[in-house]
């Protein structure tokens, strides 16, 4: 009985709860790693809304973390101390960034920083087998997440973190996340990267035409006066650039300024795309165009670029800018 119970427990997949959840991204990524995502914790509704279609047998906590008792949660789940596999979460990031900062040059003091330090908390409560943290990577210099893992170590838990390029592990962006790994009293190793990239066109090539689809995700619709679509019909194919057109017909803002080069640009079919932000369902935002279509690329191609699964869905009336926030 004893062996037949062992191999039981064997089989079973491994217990994870996903703080800071959005969307239901990181629990995704989760589910495929073979993790049971047995609960998750979000603040925002619209987010909380997608997360409950997406993943329904998780259960999710619809609150402010900071209003959490941990071992009351932790009842909740039928969980002891140093039962829980993983504790996950991706703290809201845009404190950290330094693309709200004018790159740095001025100080973020955005209210949400101090949320990293409420994940040490639970992990203090929980005291799980492992933790995993995904930020941007501006969080490496900020005091907050030094006092992180000082508070894990005195927990008894050995972080390692990097600054990671994502393309380098099958995503089909550049995107660079610093990635925090600990382990109760051991050491986690990062995994091997991918031998080829994966491009836009691996990802987004195949899908049939946006607006007649059928896909609510992919047949959003898109308004732009009848001058920007002449303009953006002008900016060349499979990578082209603002930069590439004509001084003359380049937009005022952009012939007075040399920077953010990205934006009104289009994606190569052959590389990977660039940074998914929350700002994916507009051009002016990045380097957003479709790389041969007069369009921005839609809602369902950026989820593929950020390598969510054909069938995610978002709740019906679901807009447009909070679909990209989602998703970026």
């Amino acid at each position: 009985m004893m062996k037949k119970e062992k191999v039981k427990n064997n089989l079973e997949k491994k217990t994870a709860i996903d703080l800071f959840s959005g969307c239901g991204g990181m629990s995704y990524g989760l589910r495929r790693a073979s993790f049971n995502v047995v609960a998750a914790l979000e603040i925002n509704t619209v987010a909380t809304a997608s997360y409950k279609l997406n993943h329904p047998k998780t259960k999710l906590k619809v609150t402010d973390i900071r209003k959490v008792d941990g071992r009351e949660w932790m009842e909740e789940l039928d969980l002891s101390p140093g039962e829980l596999d993983l504790l996950a979460g991706c703290p809201p990031c845009q404190g950290f960034s330094t693309l709200r900062t004018r790159n740095g040059a001025c100080v973020n003091k955005d209210r949400r920083n101090r949320l990293v330090i409420e994940m040490a908390r639970f992990v203090r409560t929980f005291m799980p087998k492992a933790i995993m943290m995904e930020n941007v990577p501006g969080l490496a210099d900020k005091s907050v997440f030094k006092e992180f893992l000082r508070s894990i170590r005195k927990d008894g838990y050995i972080p390692t973190w990097s600054v990671l390029n994502v393309s380098q592990y099958g995503v089909p962006q550049r995107r660079r996340r610093l990635v925090m790994l600990a382990g109760h009293g051991f050491k986690i190793p990062f995994g091997s990267k991918s031998n080829k990239e994966k491009t836009v066109r691996m990802a987004i090539e195949k899908l049939k035409p946006a607006g007649l689809s059928g896909d609510p995700l992919h047949d959003m619709p898109e308004k732009r006066t009848a001058k920007m679509k002449e303009w953006i019909s002008r900016v060349p194919k499979d990578g082209g650039s603002r930069g590439d057109l004509p001084i003359e017909i380049q937009r005022p803002c952009h012939q007075r300024s040399d920077g953010f080069k990205d934006v009104y640009g289009r994606m190569a079919w052959d590389k990977v795309a660039p940074t998914i932000t929350g700002g994916c369902c507009n051009p002016s935002k990045g380097r957003f165009l479709h790389p041969e279509e007069n369009r921005n690329i839609t809602m369902r191609e950026a989820a593929l670029l950020q390598t969510f699964p054909k069938n995610f869905r978002l709740p019906s009336g679901t807009t447009k800018t909070d679909a990209a926030l989602m998703i970026g």
